[in-house]
């Protein structure tokens, strides 16, 4: 798996998490899936994402998008 691959499947998990929380415990948890949701779109147009960041120094091979 390269970087951009990770980034889009951790993404997905913790919008998944965060609205599956939102339902069992808070609604405050849909905030987790909007800071994600921003972050995404912010690294669409910047190329800059703190996870691709950190999977980059751990070793991952970059994808088109975090090259």
């Amino acid at each position: 798996m390269n970087i951009d691959r990770t980034v889009m499947a951790f993404a997905g998990l913790v919008i998944l998490l965060s609205l599956a929380l939102s339902q069992v415990h808070s609604t405050m948890w849909l905030w987790l899936t909007t800071f994600v949701g921003l972050n995404l779109f912010q690294a669409a147009f910047t190329g800059f994402c703190p996870l691709a960041i950190l999977l980059k120094k751990v070793g991952l091979d970059a994808g088109a998008a975090f090259k």
